[in-house]
């Protein structure tokens, strides 16, 4: 990097365009997208059975099917912020927590990573959404939502993956109290 500078200052995340040196001596313009991270989390209420959420994306102006997912906020330990996006959005807590992956979400432009936690041993306990915050929640086995993965009805990157990685690397996890 050569130099630096903030472009866009928003509430959630920022822009920088960087002058920087190739490997060849010269120089280019990168722009990117500063993002504080997120989790993601497989909430299976039996052992092929996980939560959803049906919510409207602004950005792209549509509905989407998605695993529950949230922000994770400054100091936050990326387990807490996995546990309290469960919470809030679905209502349930989880008796089990096991890390899967690390997603990176767009390597071109963003530096967010998505981390992704299974959770198994749900109790609903009643949603604490944020304001603002409309969604519905359902359920789906993982065999049917891995088909709407490849029917198009799935597409939400991070959700889309999840599924995938699940419904091939599942059995690397530990049994999670199943």
């Amino acid at each position: 990097m050569l130099s630096s500078q903030r472009v866009l200052e928003g509430k959630m995340i920022h822009v920088d365009l960087d002058r920087v040196r190739l490997p060849d001596g010269g120089e280019a313009w990168r722009e990117y997208v500063l993002h504080p991270g997120a989790v993601i989390i497989a909430a299976f209420v039996d052992n092929d059975t996980l939560i959803f959420e049906h919510q409207y994306r602004y950005a792209v102006r549509n509905h989407f099917i998605e695993l529950p997912a949230g922000k994770i906020d400054a100091g936050e330990p990326h387990a807490e912020t996995a546990k309290r996006e469960l919470l809030e959005e679905t209502g349930y807590t989880a008796a089990h927590w096991h890390h899967a992956a690390t997603l990176h979400a767009g390597i071109g432009y963003s530096n967010e990573t998505i981390e992704l936690y299974v959770a198994t041993q749900l109790t609903h306990v009643g949603h604490e959404r944020d304001e603002g915050e409309f969604l519905e929640v359902f359920t789906m086995p993982l065999s049917v939502a891995v088909e709407k993965v490849g029917a198009g009805e799935i597409t939400d990157t991070k959700t889309a993956f999840s599924l995938l990685w699940l419904d091939k690397f599942r059995y690397r996890l530990p049994r999670l109290g199943r």
